[in-house]
């Protein structure tokens, strides 16, 4: 009678198992889905593994990095909140669904800041493939020894570590089949033009004086809004670029001039606040 049980018991399990998974319900010995903040706190998530993070928790798990950081080795480290501008455009425009070309690229841009802060902080020497790692490590080295206050120096370190991560994730997103829309495109090639402008600070800012030249009455000073618009600190940005790229690539005749305002809108406050301080 026992022996008959414990194969009762056997069957049962068989056929419990696959109808558990199939319902989304993985048995209890399954290992769980990690969230944002404790891929965070370990460290030790893979791209694909983030790949599966819904947006949402993708910036839960960059805010949380950053947290790491400014408690452990740069205090008030907020430089990944332009990334935050990025991930929340995507989040509340539709794109970056687990599986997309967006979702791997981006995927592969959060493994090499995960990456460069294990190494960073001495948690782990493991980059994971990722060739943005070790110049994200190097970034904040550099950061934590007082070497990266000059936004000349600053500027193309944070942009050679991105775009290395970057190009990382178009072969991730090509490896598993991910193909881009003719939108994605679009937004990618802005994101391309904003690590230029970071990585080429000097030559852009020439390149844009250049183009301006002769212009007369021109409200924005072009130098102190290129300082604004590729300053990593704050998500704005890239936020309102990401929409400003989007309606373009549309293109939306009526929304790409209105994205266009609110970028500017978005600005202002700087440029009050440089009224206020002037004599």
């Amino acid at each position: 009678m026992r022996l008959r049980l414990d194969r009762l018991r056997g069957a049962a399990l068989l056929l419990l198992v696959p109808t558990l998974i199939a319902l989304g319900c993985p048995p209890a010995s399954a290992a769980p889905v990690r969230d944002g903040r404790s891929c965070a706190a370990a460290l030790d998530c893979s791209a694909l593994e983030l790949e599966r993070l819904p947006l949402s928790e993708r910036l839960v798990f960059v805010r949380a990095i950053q947290d790491e950081i400014a408690a452990e080795y740069i205090p008030g480290f907020r430089h990944w909140r332009n990334i935050e501008g990025v991930i929340r455009f995507f989040d509340e425009n539709g794109f970056g669904a687990p599986g997309t070309w967006v979702s791997y690229v981006d995927a592969a841009i959060l493994e090499g800041v995960e990456r460069g802060a294990a190494i960073a902080l001495g948690r782990s020497e493991d980059d994971f493939g990722n060739p943005g790692s070790e110049l994200w490590a190097d970034y904040l080295r550099r950061s934590h020894r007082g070497e990266l206050t000059d936004r000349w120096v600053h500027d193309p370190a944070w942009g050679n570590a991105e775009q290395a991560s970057t190009e990382h994730g178009l072969r991730l997103a090509a490896a598993h089949g991910a193909v881009a829309s003719r939108v994605d495109e679009q937004i990618y090639e802005f994101s391309e033009f904003y690590r230029w402008l970071l990585r080429n600070p000097q030559t852009a800012l020439l390149a844009l004086n250049e183009a301006l030249r002769g212009t007369v009455g021109l409200p924005l000073p072009p130098a102190d809004f290129l300082r604004w618009f590729t300053d990593v600190t704050i998500s704005e940005p890239t936020y309102r670029g990401g929409h400003l790229a989007r309606d373009v690539a549309v293109p939306d005749p009526v929304a790409a001039p209105i994205s266009a305002l609110r970028l500017l809108l978005a600005y202002a406050p700087e440029l009050l606040a440089d009224d206020r301080v002037s004599p």
